[in-house]
């Protein structure tokens, strides 16, 4: 697995083409993964089953050309294990039952075991890592200890989750003390599952880009670090490459790439050459087509991903995918056209 396209242009090493996946790529868009969502009876439930989690991971492989697999699970399954009471209004998104409303509250957080109030993660994990056979890599992942606080202190989502940012203005302390937990939570979350088997690990940074220049750096990019540098540290980790994405902080980039990843994911705000250029040769690049590009005509499709590989320019280090998720009114067969040509042109 080590010499696949895939891990070799995250380690910036010449590959044959350009290595693809897409950001949800196992959600509703396909048929298939509606139907298993419809007989697991609920997302939370589809989450927290391994084997339907590892079912609707595999889905994508099945009808795609894709070059990783990435895990079927949730950014707020930390917070949930923390027993804030993660539940989904339909609609309406993420919810908590236990919202972080006082400094008490949040004192009184622990760190969770991953292989016992996530055991359900780990378990999935090394399913799909069995199931996949080595067919390609995996990738794990987590939430951002700032996309975290978001949802934890707001109680859902939010347009501007001004409870979080009102906590970071008036009580800056206990802030730092949960990002803090969080970011122990999701380095040792994203351990677990390498130990489990995940071949790449990936930081969903979401919300970074609502914060001012500074507190970006302060209340984001610090922990961000933190979990980098933690991973990288630690014998057991060290060698799996970390990208980290974080959406609408295009003005961060090199102090990301010091951070001690090995990638950065891209948002379609940004040029590729331009972050390239302002990165050099620190860290890989991941992206950054608009993800609305899919509901254009086939023809379209193709011209649009020339034009991202062309922008990236010749020489390793190029991961294509979205610049966000894919979203669900999307057409499976421009999926196809989209993966097809990423191979066809981004061969060197």
């Amino acid at each position: 697995m080590t010499d696949h396209r895939f891990l070799r242009a995250l380690r910036r090493e010449p590959v044959d083409t350009t290595p693809v996946w897409i950001m949800r790529q196992a959600g509703r868009y396909l048929p298939e993964y509606r139907a298993t969502r419809e007989r697991a009876g609920s997302f939370l439930a589809l989450a927290k089953t391994p084997e339907l989690a590892c079912e609707v991971t595999l889905q994508p492989l099945e009808r795609f050309d894709l070059d990783a697999a990435i895990l079927f699970s949730d950014i707020l399954t930390i917070p949930d294990a923390m027993g804030l009471g993660l539940h989904f209004i339909e609609g309406e998104g993420p919810k908590f039952h236990h919202p972080l409303r006082t400094r008490e509250a949040i004192l009184k957080l622990g760190v969770p075991d991953p292989e016992s109030e996530l055991r359900y993660v780990t378990d999935a994990v090394r399913l799909i890592r069995r199931e996949l056979a080595d067919r390609v890599p995996l990738i794990g992942f987590s939430g951002s200890p700032w996309t975290l606080a978001c949802y934890m202190i707001e109680g859902g989502g939010s347009s501007n989750f001004s409870s979080a940012k009102a906590l970071m203005w008036d009580d800056p302390k206990t802030l730092h003390h949960l990002l803090d937990i969080n970011a122990q939570a999701v380095t040792r979350y994203l351990a677990a599952q390498a130990a489990a088997g995940a071949q790449t690990l990936m930081v969903f940074d979401t919300w970074g880009g609502m914060l001012a220049p500074d507190a970006f750096i302060e209340f984001s990019q610090r922990y961000l670090t933190v979990i980098a540098q933690s991973l990288k540290a630690a014998p057991t980790t060290r060698d799996i490459p970390l990208i980290l994405f974080s959406k609408g902080a295009n003005g961060h980039l090199e102090g990301l790439a010091d951070s001690g990843c090995d990638a950065l994911g891209l948002d379609w705000t940004i040029r590729l050459s331009e972050a390239r250029q302002r990165v050099g040769a620190r860290v890989a690049l991941q992206g950054n087509l608009d993800p609305a590009t899919l509901a254009a005509n086939p023809q379209a499709i193709r011209a649009a991903v020339r034009a991202t590989l062309a922008d990236f320019g010749d020489g390793p280090g190029h991961v294509f995918n979205l610049g966000h998720g894919i979203t669900p009114d999307i057409d499976p067969d421009h999926v196809a056209v989209l993966v097809d040509a990423v191979h066809e042109f981004g061969r060197r």
